[in-house]
């Protein structure tokens, strides 16, 4: 799904303008960078929770010459979903 589709079906699903629906949307993943960016976790019950982590410095190779590259640390951003929507997505799985 593209952004402007997904603004569409935000958009119609809850019956307000493109407009809103695109400020909203970009208003939520502001804050989600935000609070990510000060280490806090973001919840939502029935969702999932965004949350933080870190990697480190590590030893990488060039795939064209083999030759030993380092990788710098970094922090990512990391989504876990609900047990709700693990089974929604795997309806036949068993518990």
């Amino acid at each position: 799904m593209t952004k402007a589709e997904l603004i569409d079906s935000v958009a119609s699903s809850a019956g307000v303008s493109k407009a809103d629906a695109e400020r909203t949307i970009g208003a939520f993943f502001d804050l989600v960078v935000a609070s990510a960016k000060q280490g806090d976790k973001i919840t939502w019950p029935g969702f999932g929770s965004f949350s933080t982590t870190e990697r480190a410095a590590r030893t990488g190779r060039n795939p064209q010459t083999g030759e030993a590259v380092e990788i710098a640390a970094s922090t990512a951003l990391r989504f876990s979903p609900s047990a709700t929507v693990k089974s929604a997505l795997n309806p036949n799985r068993k518990k």
